[in-house]
């Protein structure tokens, strides 16, 4: 057999499809509050969505309503579809302990588009399952010092001392998963990166493909995953400072990219 004819029996090799990255959330529609207008931060959330051509509904009152039915399964759906902007109640500004991952949570959200059948959150929220995120975000950021060195978990073990006073992000939903309409996650670890106290932010890993972590400030570059501790926390300038454990940048966690207002 000659070689011309080798060639052309030999099976083509087929080309490797491309990875698909993971479909970013968008919701069919949007309910916004007044209160939630009344704050920059709400304000960007709606022109994000009003960009992307996501219904935008300004309701009237800062109550949700309207949004059970007859059909359950209908009300499910619309309900996992709809991302409420709102704000979070005075309630929200006192912080939560959350051990063992974390001395405190801080929640930007409640609720979640997935539908896990695992997730505890079906028995830890009430009324219909839409995901509520908080407009008035600075509130939330400048109640944080009063809890640093307050915390129960790495304050007060030794061996985890090194991180300082650690902070969990919204464990009451998955904050990568609306960050390319709220940017609230970004806002926080900015918060963190920028902070001069022994504290540090736990945050749920990403398998997003989108801008890494490192297109932040180095101040902000250490992220952890509570959910999997095989990432590591950001941690503040003083507790870089204190401990040399704490140095060093974040390797392979990705934040989505925020959507153009």
């Amino acid at each position: 057999m000659n070689l011309p004819s080798m060639v052309a029996q030999a099976p083509l090799a087929r080309p490797e499809p491309a990875p698909r990255g993971p479909k970013l959330w968008r919701p069919r529609r949007v309910l916004v509050t007044p209160a939630a207008l009344e704050w920059e931060h709400g304000r960007d959330i709606v022109r994000r969505a009003e960009a992307l051509g996501i219904e935008t509904v300004r309701l009237k009152a800062n109550r949700l309503s309207g949004l059970s039915g007859d059909d359950a399964r209908k009300a499910y759906s619309d309900a996992k579809n709809t991302l409420a902007v709102v704000t979070a109640s005075p309630a929200k500004h006192r912080l939560q302990p959350i051990p063992p991952s974390a001395g405190w949570r801080v929640d930007l959200a409640e609720g979640c588009p997935a539908h896990c059948q695992y997730c505890y959150l079906a028995g830890s929220l009430s009324g219909p399952p839409v995901t509520r995120v908080f407009a008035n975000l600075p509130e939330i950021l400048r109640a944080l010092p009063d809890y640093a060195g307050r915390g129960r978990v790495s304050s007060a073990q030794a061996e985890r001392a090194h991180e300082g006073t650690t902070f969990e992000a919204s464990c009451y939903t998955d904050p990568l998963g609306i960050e390319q309409l709220t940017g609230s996650l970004s806002a926080l670890i900015h918060r963190f990166g920028a902070w001069d106290a022994p504290v540090s932010l736990a945050s749920p890993p990403s398998s997003t493909q989108s801008s890494p972590c490192s297109t932040f400030p180095t101040a902000a570059a250490r992220v952890s995953g509570s959910r999997s501790m095989q990432s590591r926390p950001c941690v503040s300038r003083a507790a870089r400072r204190r401990s040399p454990r704490a140095s060093g940048r974040c390797t392979g966690w990705r934040l989505p990219a925020i959507a153009s207002a």
